[in-house]
């Protein structure tokens, strides 16, 4: 991989943090700015959108979460790569944070190999959605090129991690998936995720689904399949 082609935006408002990571990106081949606050987040992304964003939590003049969620919110960078790198390491920030629509999300003291770990495997993981067909099942439509999806012909707001899980469930449908196999197939086996992720990310991509998301079927003790039939 050829990382100097990739651009990581890195939102970081502690100066000795933010040389740490520009000297472990670089080390590792890829070029970053660093943005200190909401405001030169903001800025930044609106005249060059990054492969990927490296974002902490709390900045000076507002939420990196509150941050990611406009993100989302904003079909611009609905899908922009995401993980956040923030001294908030609670098993509910992790949730909030993933809830949010981060990628991936890793905590202060972090280990520099395994933060260029998960940018690979990000990083691959957007490489495969770009290559893979669109798919369609029962009322889904899927549109790969555009990363646009409908049921029943309405527009459905997904963020890169819903989008990917969806995808995967369409792709191979009846068939039983437990979490840690999700967690491979989906994530990557470099995720560095736990389980009870899964649960999040189908919580919400249900959600998202609306009169679909009966499509997606708990099986209780083992984990969960795609299934247009009816219970």
């Amino acid at each position: 991989m050829e990382n100097s082609r990739y651009q990581i935006l890195l939102v970081e408002d502690e100066p000795g943090i933010a040389e740490l990571l520009q000297f472990t990106l670089a080390d590792a081949g890829f070029s970053s700015h660093n943005a200190m606050t909401v405001q030169e987040a903001r800025l930044a992304i609106a005249e060059q959108l990054p492969e990927i964003v490296l974002l902490d939590w709390m900045l000076p003049d507002g939420s990196g979460l509150t941050l990611l969620r406009e993100w989302r919110s904003t079909a611009a960078t609905a899908v922009l790569p995401v993980i956040m790198l923030t001294a908030n390491g609670m098993d509910e920030d992790k949730v909030r944070g993933l809830n949010a629509g981060a990628d991936d999300y890793i905590t202060k003291p972090f280990s520099p190999r395994e933060l260029v770990a998960r940018i690979h495997s990000l990083l691959r993981r957007n490489r495969a959605d770009a290559s893979r067909p669109g798919n369609i099942y029962g009322t889904i439509v899927i549109d790969t090129e555009r990363h646009l999806v409908t049921v029943a012909d309405v527009p459905v707001k997904l963020d890169q991690s819903e989008f990917r899980l969806l995808k995967f469930l369409v792709a191979h449908p009846a068939r039983v998936f437990s979490r840690s196999q999700l967690l491979d197939k989906v994530w990557g086996d470099e995720a560095f995720l736990e389980e009870r992720t899964v649960d999040v990310h189908i919580m919400r991509l249900r959600k998202s689904l609306g009169v679909a998301a009966g499509y997606i079927k708990t099986v209780r003790s083992i984990g969960y399949l795609m299934d247009a039939k009816p219970d």
